[in-house]
């Protein structure tokens, strides 16, 4: 598989078809070209940049490239099934979550509509909980503290 390299020219002037020359003769290929211009005041307030939220229990990677687990945040999403997967009420997770020291990404305590909230990212992340190794131990902890059900 063929690896390529980047590189992003800053244009502070009047754009000059001498850069593409040199870079051209160099073994670059322009792969883009990037315009802005300053919005009339008309226009500012109907922003249609990207504002969409990183989802929770993720973050941008140190090279800016890819998304990440966030540990503590991964931590509290687990929690919280471990803990939904129990039938714990909301109260009783949110107890729990703040108990242990995990906060909103805001950084206020836990509350029973911001756990509510957070069932659909559980069910995203769902899939890829329960078939890890993490999983497996916690589940194998919780159903040796759980009674037995009788039939």
């Amino acid at each position: 598989m063929a690896c390529f390299e980047r590189m992003r020219d800053v244009v502070s002037g009047p754009f000059s078809q001498d850069v593409i020359r040199q870079r051209t003769a160099a073994g670059w290929q322009m792969v883009s070209i990037e315009w802005r211009r300053e919005l009339p005041d008309s226009e500012a307030g109907n922003s249609t940049t990207f504002s969409e939220e990183i989802p929770y229990g993720l973050r941008i990677s140190e090279d800016c490239r890819r998304l990440e687990a966030e540990p503590a945040e991964h931590q509290a999403l687990l929690l919280m099934m471990e803990l939904l997967v129990q039938e714990f009420s909301y109260s009783s997770i949110v107890s729990d979550l703040n108990e242990k020291g995990f906060r909103m990404r805001d950084g206020r305590p836990w509350n029973r509509v911001a756990v509510f909230n957070m069932i659909p990212r559980l069910i995203e992340v769902g899939p890829g909980f329960f078939n890890s190794l993490e999983w497996e131990k916690r589940r194998l902890r919780f159903s040796q503290a759980r009674p037995p059900v009788e039939d």
